[in-house]
């Protein structure tokens, strides 16, 4: 909900308007806060695969190894982390200077077609925001791979049922770690240069996945699924009402 609101009141404001603008403190933190919530989600992401990890291959020790205290020290590292990312990627970008155009061809403050606008050569700055922002969506992703990679070997000696149990309980994350992660390493992961194509790739990182996040994680909830079935017969039983009373 945070990251999606970062983005998504601005575009559809700016739908109504021929005249599209933003204040220069405005986009400088319309940067921070969409790369602040960006990078909590990626690291929430993964605090997640760990999760998976024990809850899969370590199940008696669960308990013991995730505790209150633990989830919520991993929570706030989580935060901690977003809230670096996001200031050394700010403080990189608010002081180069800017006197030239001052028109960005994307829905809103990103890094690179801010970069279009410095007066300066910014290849220095362009390799220290892919170390910066690039590597943490790599770096997170691959741990997430290796993760998985070793619950899918320690599932070979499982049942058939607990195979299918943990898919389950992996499958919503899987998900959401693939549309999440591909659209942002797509856009960090390479030279500060911008292609036609960013706008679209990043409607998906900033408001179609964070859209589809809560559908994804409530569809394996037992209580969600049997107020949907309920829903869904209780159509049926009207429907067939309705028929039979139209016949009648």
């Amino acid at each position: 909900m945070c990251l999606s609101s970062v983005t998504a009141p601005k575009l559809i404001t700016d739908f109504f308007v021929e005249r599209k603008t933003i204040s220069f403190d405005g986009c400088i933190a319309q940067l921070f806060v969409a790369h602040f919530f960006g990078c909590t989600e990626i690291f929430l992401l993964t605090v997640m695969a760990y999760d998976r990890y024990i809850a899969i291959c370590k199940p008696l020790h669960y308990t013991t190894i995730m505790t209150g205290c633990v989830c919520g020290s991993l929570v706030m590292a989580s935060w901690v982390g977003g809230f670096v990312h996001s200031m050394v990627q700010t403080v990189l970008t608010i002081h180069l200077p800017f006197c030239g155009p001052n028109e960005i061809d994307h829905y809103f403050c990103d890094v690179h077609p801010l970069l279009k606008l410095a007066c300066t050569d910014t290849y220095l700055v362009g390799i220290m925001i892919l170390a910066n922002t690039g590597l943490i969506s790599l770096t997170s992703f691959v741990v997430l791979v290796v993760s998985y990679v070793i619950i899918l070997v320690s599932l070979r000696t499982r049942s058939s049922e607990g195979r299918r149990k943990a898919i389950s309980t992996c499958a919503s994350h899987i998900a959401v770690v693939i549309i999440f992660f591909g659209p942002c390493i797509f856009m960090y992961l390479r030279p500060s240069t911008t292609f036609s194509a960013d706008k679209m790739v990043a409607v998906f990182y900033t408001i179609v996945i964070p859209f589809l996040n809560p559908l994804i994680y409530t569809l394996r909830n037992k209580e969600v699924k049997k107020a949907m079935r309920k829903l869904g017969s209780r159509k049926v039983t009207l429907g067939v009402k309705g028929k039979m009373q139209c016949v009648k």
